[in-house]
């Protein structure tokens, strides 16, 4: 039986060494530029004829749009608006990287937690940043709750502290864990299948396409649930509590 771990190998394409810096073009640097053309395409062809009446894929566009901009609209206010291109951004590139390592021979960067991890420090510092420019020295305001005795804030503030700085970790680790584990779970009932033979790998084989459909699921649920946190973190910079 295969390895199921096997499938998450970083497997190195073209050497290139800079001034000593390993800089090598990996199967994770070809799929991250597969990603961004993907979406890049799909955007531009899709609204290339701008008809008034859409197409199906100029709807998918369109719909994608409308999306996010209801999910900002919804958690973050009207001054949620100017951050559309960054949160549209972040949910498209997560959804379609996602989607192509289901792809036949397809690599998931989301299960490597580095990439998931830088993910969620830029939201994390963008977020952060948003919120002291916004108030100043009043955003620290945010790790005092409002109501809560003066004797039990030396215990509230730093829970508050970690709570906030604990969220990069887990934004990353939720999307890195479905995804790896989902992908680990299909190998392993595709590797039942030939060993099985002809009749005892059907079974196998039945439980594999029902976890491919219930993946492609999860690839859009991560994708959205990544979306909705930074969208929240957005609304507490914005709004402070």
């Amino acid at each position: 039986m295969a390895n199921p771990i096997e499938q998450f190998t970083i497997r190195p394409l073209v050497e290139i060494n800079l001034g000593g810096l390993d800089a090598t073009f990996t199967n994770a640097s070809a799929f991250m530029l597969l990603t961004v053309a993907t979406v890049t395409l799909f955007l531009s062809l899709s609204m290339r004829g701008r008809a008034l009446v859409p197409g199906r894929w100029q709807s998918m566009a369109e719909l994608s749009y409308e999306f996010i901009a209801g999910l900002l609209r919804d958690n973050v206010g009207t001054e949620g608006r100017r951050f559309f291109p960054f949160v549209f951004t972040l949910f498209m590139f997560i959804l379609f990287a996602n989607m192509l390592g289901l792809m036949p021979y397809g690599f998931t960067i989301t299960s490597h937690i580095i990439v998931t991890f830088v993910l969620a420090i830029v939201v994390f510092i963008g977020v952060t940043a948003v919120g002291i420019m916004r108030h100043g020295l009043k955003f620290f305001s945010y790790f005092v709750p409002s109501g809560v005795p003066a004797a039990v804030l030396p215990l509230m503030i730093p829970i508050e502290i970690i709570s906030y700085l604990s969220r990069p970790i887990s934004l990353s680790v939720r999307l890195f864990a479905n995804m790896t584990a989902g992908h680990i779970m299909m190998k392993v009932f595709a590797g039942f299948v030939i060993p099985l033979g002809i009749f005892g790998g059907w079974a196998p084989l039945g439980v594999d396409v029902l976890l491919v459909g219930f993946e492609f699921l999860v690839a859009f649920l991560q994708a959205y649930v990544f979306t909705v946190l930074t969208c929240l973190y957005l609304h507490d910079a914005i709004h402070l509590h």
